[in-house]
């Protein structure tokens, strides 16, 4: 039995998401049948309304910041919550970029042609309801949004509790948008409460969720192994490294891996480990140090022989997304060493390597089993937009149905249209 139905409050709770599921349920019918043109109008007409109502959201943000002003939240935190004009045009943007697309229902992705006449076409559909929830960040809200929009899948949002103000003027641009095109606004729906149980109860909600994707912290994902009853596409942690190796081009390798650590800290796509090849680590370390010089090191004892100051790295150091001006330094006797370290630490996110001998870094992108494996390149590049899907859902790291960032495309299925004249089966 559902231990939530002993609970008065819980089982209100359980009622009210399950009244979101149903009427998501509808919704995902009607949206299912919809044009492209419908849902590509109700993208670019819920951008022009969080343009329009640029100022309701900052004001609604601002509230937000000022419940969180005596929690002890760190300044990474407050990052990730913040909406500033730019941040609310760039949603916008967003929204008219995902507008733009192929639309990826529809699509023929195989044809077979059987001896008996028959012709089978695999044919992209929606996966029909998803539960998006995630912490902090607003804006994924207004992603997640416009990308089940235009995959023509309903959604039910479930931001962090910090979020709430924020998040029913976002999610009111979009249902104005809906209504616009012609479509229902049940499409989009907020869970409207800051109560914990919600998040049980979507995880619970197998008879009207067909997909829970969490996105946030380990406690959220943990949560979500440990609850769910719905199929689950999992975005974990950020932490990812970059490996610089012997060849790599010094100044190069430096400007890198300061741009994948304090582009943004809060971010998944932070590198949080840099590991550097022995031969070179007397080269790279001073100036790295000195590029990084408001950020703290955390070094092991070869680092540290070459940087005293450098603060001691512990084995926990090895193993966590720090989300803020903390980076750890390992120092490595080669490739195969490299490879080894990063492929028993990394959480299978996003992990790169700056180096001039392509042999070696095809050989670092093949053996490293992880979402998204970059050369010569800043790990904040793994981002949804910067792939060209406009936005993205999360990045996901499992290896089932959709791998890195989900786009789209990564939020629908398929199934098989056959196409005959009469023919029996023997």
């Amino acid at each position: 039995m559902n231990d939530m139905s002993t609970d008065p409050k819980s089982t209100g709770v359980a009622a009210i998401v399950a009244d979101l599921g149903r009427r998501a349920q509808a919704a995902a019918r009607e949206l299912s049948m919809a044009t492209t043109e419908q849902r590509n109008l109700a993208l670019t007409e819920a951008a022009k309304a969080l343009r329009a109502k640029s100022a309701d959201i900052l004001a609604a943000n601002a509230k937000d910041l000022d419940s969180i002003s005596d929690s002890g939240k760190d300044a990474a935190f407050i990052d990730r919550l913040k909406l500033t004009h730019d941040r609310v045009f760039a949603m916008a943007d967003a929204l008219d970029a995902i507008a733009a697309q192929d639309d990826p229902l529809g699509r023929t992705l195989a044809t077979f042609n059987r001896p008996n006449g028959l012709k089978i076409d695999r044919v992209s559909v929606p996966i029909g309801v998803i539960a998006m929830i995630y912490e902090s960040r607003p804006n994924v809200g207004s992603d997640a949004g416009a990308l089940c929009i235009k995959s023509g899948n309903a959604v039910i949002l479930r931001g962090g509790s910090e979020s709430l103000y924020s998040s029913r003027v976002i999610v009111a641009c979009l249902t104005e948008g809906l209504a616009t095109a012609g479509l229902p606004k049940d499409a989009v729906q907020l869970v409207d409460t800051r109560d914990r149980e919600a998040v049980k109860a979507l995880l619970h909600s197998t008879e009207t969720v067909d997909l829970v994707i969490p996105r946030g912290g380990r406690g959220l994902v943990s949560l979500v192994q440990r609850e769910a009853r719905v199929p689950t596409l999992l975005h974990l942690d950020g932490n990812n490294h970059t490996y610089v190796h012997e060849s790599a081009d010094i100044e190069k390798a430096v400007g890198v891996v300061r741009n994948a650590k304090m582009r943004r800290t809060g971010i998944c796509g932070a590198t949080e480990c840099v590991v550097i090849d022995a031969k070179i680590a007397d080269q790279v370390l001073p100036p790295l140090a000195a590029a990084l010089d408001d950020c703290e090191l955390r070094g092991d004892a070869a680092a540290r022989r070459i940087l005293p100051d450098m603060t001691s790295a512990t084995d926990d150091d090895w193993n966590t997304e720090y989300l803020s001006n903390i980076i750890s330094v390992k120092v490595v006797d080669n490739a195969d060493a490299g490879i080894a370290f990063v492929q028993g630490h990394s959480s299978g996110h996003t992990d790169a390597i700056i180096a001039e001998d392509a042999q070696v870094a095809r050989r670092f992108m093949a053996a490293i089993d992880s979402a998204v494996v970059m050369h010569n390149a800043s790990t904040q590049f793994s981002d949804g937009g910067e792939f060209g899907m406009g936005a993205e859902i999360g990045i996901a790291t499992g290896k089932m149905h959709a791998r890195g960032p989900v786009g789209a495309e990564q939020l629908t299925s398929f199934k098989y249209f056959v196409f005959g004249d009469g023919q029996q089966r023997d």
